[in-house]
């Protein structure tokens, strides 16, 4: 199993990209350098997964790849968008400790 047999899935996602997804650190081609090197990378962990594993996963902060054990010989294969904003900010300062209510019996 080689990255190209996922070469269907790969130009899919790619296209994508390109399409729909918005990002500021990669362009296409850069994009699609790092699907190949996630899917290489989910390959090994498919092929050293331990008895009863199922699933090979690789991922980065943009995309996630999923091989996954079929009724075939060939895995599937899932390419997801891990979607974020780079100007989302913390809702709260980290110097805001959280709430934690208090039962009634605490009270006594």
């Amino acid at each position: 199993m080689t990255v190209d047999t996922f070469k269907r899935e790969i130009s899919e996602a790619v296209k994508n990209y390109d399409r729909y997804v918005v990002c500021l650190q990669k362009t296409p081609q850069e994009f699609a350098e790092v699907l190949n090197s996630l899917v290489q990378k989910a390959i090994k962990a498919y092929e050293s997964r331990a008895a009863g594993m199922r699933h090979g996963i690789a991922l980065d902060k943009e995309v996630t790849v999923i091989l996954s054990q079929s009724d075939e010989a060939r895995p599937l294969c899932g390419i997801y968008f891990n979607l974020h904003s780079p100007y989302k900010k913390d809702a709260l300062p980290k110097t805001v400790q959280p709430l934690v209510e208090k039962s009634p019996a605490d009270n006594d």
